[in-house]
């Protein structure tokens, strides 16, 4: 990494939060041409009713509760320098102020949020063997309340046949939520729902009747799910944290951390050629999957993730637009049917893959990204995988299902090789 405060080079993330949050503010007014596609594209017509945008009088209401909160939230901020400018007495400032977070508070509590911090998946799903021993764990983005969360894991539910468990993200009103982020993102503060989700994933790590710990992870769960790892990183050996597997949609997070570990194994007489290194991920599998003009990814894993040793994981970056998790990731990436079961076929799925001979990031052999007409990083790695295809008499195209892990577990599915706990 360059030195930091180089022209063009982002902060790192442990550089101090009044200078991380002037480069976010001065990264959003960057970005702000992407602010529609958040919504964009709409296609009301294609919605299903897992979507948040499905034409109901649930999600109207919910629409209109979010366009209130926002008036009233801009309202709020916008009020209080004029107080300060007519000189109010600060005692009065805070009693008005404490009275509009507690209405906002009731608001966002008794219409959007609920008060269920663990919202579990309610469709029905076939188990299969081994599903049992794994644990699933899903944590939202801004401005979901727990309609919204619940359509999330119903829809994840059915995508990779497993009960969902989703840590309610609560929100506070779209700007609010995004104060929040910055917070989360630039102070490295643990709010509650992150402590929740950290205690929650350590104990199915240390669960020995459980071998596979997934979380999934959308918009502001990213950071959340980010600090989560750095938590763990700090305190679980490799031989448990093996056993996690992350997968993130249009991550906010400005740093997603999994630091690579090699083992030296030598004999009594050391010699150079007694020398042997094991490499090992501390992290399982790490996936992240973002739209290319989704203004969140841009100013979360877009924007942070070619900085070596930063942005840790494999990139599948889609050409569209859309922030929305079911709307515009899950029915686009993992396309249900009629019955409820994901498509062996997308467009983005199918897109093709062609290899790119610079790095996502240091660890070379264990990243790759799609971009546009889809490039992955590592071509070392694609070139093996191609030349073992054509051994086994495979002779066509790679394409992003060749590489995504999170592919191979649609429709309760698992991928061939399992990562299983060390009992040694």
């Amino acid at each position: 990494m360059t030195c930091p405060g180089e022209e063009g080079t982002p902060l790192p993330y442990t550089a101090s939060p009044a200078r991380l949050l002037w480069s976010d503010l001065v990264l959003f007014v960057d970005k702000i041409w992407a602010l529609p596609g958040i919504f964009l594209p709409l296609h009301l017509g294609h919605t299903g009713p897992w979507d948040e945008f499905y034409p109901s009088l649930r999600n109207g209401f919910i629409v209109v509760i979010h366009i209130f909160l926002m008036i009233y939230q801009v309202a709020i901020l916008v009020s209080l320098p004029v107080m300060v400018l007519f000189m109010i007495p600060a005692l009065w400032i805070l009693v008005y102020f404490t009275g509009a977070l507690l209405i906002n508070y009731v608001i966002v509590m008794v219409g959007l949020n609920g008060f269920r911090r663990i919202l579990v998946s309610q469709v029905p799903v076939a188990e299969r063997p081994g599903h049992d021993r794994e644990c699933w764990f899903y944590i939202n983005g801004i401005a979901a309340g727990s309609v919204w969360v619940q359509m999330n894991v119903d829809q994840l539910s059915s995508t990779f046949g497993r009960r969902i468990i989703g840590i309610h993200n609560r929100t506070a009103g779209i700007v609010f939520d995004m104060i929040e982020c910055l917070i989360q993102r630039d102070f490295s503060y643990a709010t509650g729902d992150i402590r929740d989700s950290y205690a929650l994933i350590k104990q199915a790590l240390l669960n020995p009747e459980c071998d596979k710990v997934v979380l999934l992870l959308h918009s502001q769960g990213g950071i959340e799910g980010g600090l989560v790892m750095d938590w763990l990183l700090g305190e679980f050996p490799h031989d448990l944290l093996c056993q996690l597997e992350v997968f993130t949609f249009g991550s906010a997070a400005n740093h997603f951390n999994a630091p690579r570990w090699t083992k030296l194994a030598t004999s009594d007489k050391v010699s150079t050629t007694d020398l042997v290194h094991q490499h090992g991920n501390s992290i399982g599998y790490i996936e992240h999957y973002a739209n290319a003009a989704d203004i969140v990814a841009l100013g979360g894993v877009l924007h942070f993730v070619d900085i070596p040793n930063r942005f840790m994981g494999r990139l599948f970056v889609r050409p569209s637009s859309g922030h929305l998790l079911n709307q515009h990731y899950l029915d686009n990436m993992f396309t249900l049917g009629p019955d409820h079961r994901v498509l062996e076929s997308n467009q983005f799925m199918d897109m093709e893959v062609e290899p790119c001979a610079s790095g996502i990031n240091s660890y070379l052999d264990s990243s790759h990204r799609v971009k546009y007409r889809p490039i992955a990083r590592d071509k070392g790695f694609l070139t093996a995988l191609s030349q073992q295809m054509q051994t086994n008499g495979i002779d066509r195209v790679l394409r992003v299902k060749d590489f995504s892990r999170l592919w191979q577990y649609r429709n309760g599915e698992s991928p061939e090789v399992h990562v299983r706990r060390n009992t040694e």
